[in-house]
């Protein structure tokens, strides 16, 4: 039979002292100047570390073309079609 010692409150704070959560750490851009997380790309001008990896225009263009189909069906929905009653 083996004997279990319980840890003092001591030894578990010491171990849970690691569990606290941390700031958001921000870099500023060298390019454009905007504020992003540390290790991440630019959200604005698209580039980590002077080089361009994501194209910005690209997605943005993307999304706009996307709410524009979006907004073109919603108004297709809302308009009643004419009933024809025949009699």
């Amino acid at each position: 039979m083996v004997v279990h010692m319980r840890h003092t409150r001591a030894h578990t704070a010491n171990r849970r002292s690691h569990h606290a959560l941390k700031e958001a750490r921000f870099a500023t851009c060298k390019d454009c100047g905007s504020k992003h997380l540390m290790h991440r790309v630019c959200g604005q001008c698209g580039k980590y570390r002077g080089r361009i990896v994501v194209d910005v225009l690209k997605k943005t263009a993307k999304k706009v073309a996307k709410k524009k189909t979006t907004k073109s069906e919603e108004a297709k929905r809302e308009l009643p079609e004419a009933k024809v009653q025949t009699k």
